[in-house]
């Protein structure tokens, strides 16, 4: 399973959103640039950006930022965020970007969806951002009477190479994954699940460890390792190390229930 950094870019600086409201924003470092830099060197062998401006305003904003990061490091980048249209999906894989990360036109456009998996084989992943099972749009500001499941059923069968799955209610909370919804989200699909929000510790990474045999194969950590929470080699290092058939079969049973 892969621990994946996130890089929030917000007018052009690294932070997190609290439960993904704008409003409540906090920048741990104006150089993104440094901070992926940072995150290769602790042992990430893949980063996670995210363009909150491009989010808000529906086309990327942080471009500059993004391709400075993708020159900078040599690990394979993914990238979400305003990408809402053909010429800005072009755009970003045109700057090296491995991934693009469709998310509110997953909901509102799922013929272009298709296009896009058909003509960018393997480089489309959806990110399904979800309130209490249901799909949110437009940077997270609206929230849609889609179901999760349902939406991660249909993009699968159009073509995306993976699912990112975000809880919402716990995304920059440090209170743990949503593992009974991404366990959900799993069975429903034969493509790699990604989890995102509310990782708070290397227990909660070996949780989404064991889900790995149903699915799960990468986890997205934010606030952490910003705070320290996590230390970014150690977790690399014990997720790593460790095995799902290694992992006793009531681990974290409580939380899964």
């Amino acid at each position: 399973m892969d621990v994946i950094p996130a890089i929030d870019l917000l007018d052009g600086k690294c932070v997190r959103l609290y439960q993904g409201d704008y409003s409540q924003s906090q920048v741990f470092d104006d150089d993104p640039v440094a901070v992926a830099r940072q995150w290769v060197e602790d042992g990430a062998t893949r980063l996670h950006l995210v363009d909150l401006d491009g989010a808000k305003a529906g086309h990327p904003v942080n471009l500059a930022a993004i391709r400075a990061i993708v020159q900078a490091v040599n690990v394979p980048i993914e990238v979400g965020g305003g990408l809402r249209d053909r010429t800005s999906v072009a755009s970003l894989l045109a700057t090296g970007v491995r991934w693009a990360i469709l998310g509110t036109v997953a909901v509102e456009q799922p013929d272009l969806v298709a296009q896009l998996c058909g003509e960018f084989p393997g480089r489309v992943i959806v990110g399904i951002d979800a309130r209490n099972g249901k799909v949110a749009t437009k940077g997270w500001l609206e929230t849609s009477e889609v179901l999760a499941t349902d939406l991660s059923d249909r993009m699968a069968k159009l073509g995306a190479a993976a699912i990112i799955y975000t809880d919402i209610h716990r995304d920059g909370t440090l209170q743990g994954p949503n593992l009974p919804a991404l366990r959900e989200i799993a069975s429903v699909v034969n493509i790699p699940v990604i989890a995102s929000g509310g990782v708070s510790s290397i227990t909660d990474l070996l949780s989404l460890l064991a889900l790995e045999p149903q699915g799960v194969t990468g986890a997205i950590v934010g606030r952490a390792i910003y705070t320290g929470d996590v230390s970014l080699k150690e977790a690399v290092r014990a997720v790593g190390q460790g095995r799902w058939q290694d992992i006793p079969p009531d681990f974290g049973s409580s939380a899964l229930a």
